[in-house]
């Protein structure tokens, strides 16, 4: 045992289970990334591009968009040295870095998620007065003290995590630097920082699912009163994306952070892990994409014009 420094280092295993796939598991790990991040970027130019996705619901589904960006290259570079040179080692530093902006992202995308619940409890249960409730000064507030409250709720819990001691043999049993296995390999009494992150993880988890299963109760109970079918079935398709989004998030986040002891069965852990780092930020712009028109009409115009500029550039070239 010794003192933590700047040069303690940690060996992240990766994906030992697969010795002779190792570069398989890289291009499709560098594959999923590549098109999360081309699906997010592109959601965003469609977003801009299209004067009329410039409202509340799509500036805060632009957030989550930049938000997905950063979460997925957070970890995944470092997984991909891992898996195509054999670089397993970070250091301390690089370890809590990791660490800190994971955990803050991800609380920031439960904040997000609550945000955008509020929405469209807002858009469909007082429509006269949305405009005047969710106007551009409040969804910049809202937008900032999403990702403010996400990085504030983590900062605790790391920087306890940065005065533990560690012991000799530092292998992360994870391909990142999570809190589970990281906590796993201190050699000081962690029980208390476990209780702090676990409180941290239901104060998050517990305030963003209850403003989010209020104003669905809330678009329910009036989606409900509205006499027509189709009527019905309008109103309530703007929120079901979001609801596969947040399904699919609350799931995996909760299962692996809200547990009283989150210490357990690292390979099922890392399987859960994949889900909510990877496989949620790919599918998340498909999922409001495919089920709303405006985006997709919009992104259909912009490939097009982009698939026409070179053609239009060489028949120019030619003319003159």
């Amino acid at each position: 045992m010794w003192n933590q420094t700047s040069h303690t280092e940690f060996i992240i295993m990766g994906f030992p289970e697969f010795p002779k796939h190792q570069f398989l598991l890289f291009t499709l790990f560098v594959s999923v990334y590549l098109l999360t991040l081309l699906e997010n970027v592109l959601l965003l130019v469609t977003i801009w591009l299209n004067s009329h996705l410039r409202t509340p619901m799509y500036f805060f589904l632009g957030n989550l968009s930049l938000l997905e960006i950063f979460y997925v290259s957070v970890t995944m570079p470092k997984l991909f040295s891992n898996l195509l040179l054999g670089e397993k080692t970070i250091t301390l530093g690089g370890c809590l870095t990791q660490l800190f902006f994971f955990l803050s992202l991800a609380s920031s995308e439960c904040f997000l998620l609550a945000t955008m619940a509020y929405d469209r409890y807002l858009a469909i249960c007082h429509p006269l007065h949305y405009a005047s409730l969710m106007n551009h000064r409040i969804c910049t507030i809202l937008s900032l003290a999403s990702w403010l409250g996400g990085f504030l709720a983590s900062f605790p819990s790391v920087v306890m995590i940065s005065n533990l001691r560690f012991c000799s043999k530092s292998t992360i049993r994870h391909f990142f630097c999570d809190l589970s296995p990281l906590l796993t390999l201190s050699c000081t009494d962690t029980s208390f920082i476990e209780r702090l992150d676990f409180l941290a993880a239901l104060a998050v988890l517990m305030t963003s699912l209850l403003v989010t299963g209020m104003s669905y109760a809330s678009i329910f109970c009036t989606v409900a009163k509205i006499p027509s079918t189709k009527g019905k079935r309008k109103a309530f398709s703007t929120c079901v994306s979001h609801l596969t989004v947040v399904s699919m998030f609350y799931a995996t986040t909760i299962f692996m952070y809200a547990r009283p002891k989150a210490i357990g069965t690292f390979d099922l852990n890392k399987m859960v892990s994949i889900l909510y780092t990877v496989v949620a930020p790919f599918l998340n712009p498909i999922i409001y994409s495919l089920r709303n028109r405006d985006v997709r009409e919009t992104l259909r115009r912009a490939l097009r014009n982009l698939a026409t500029f070179p053609e239009c550039f060489a028949t120019g070239r030619l003319k003159q």
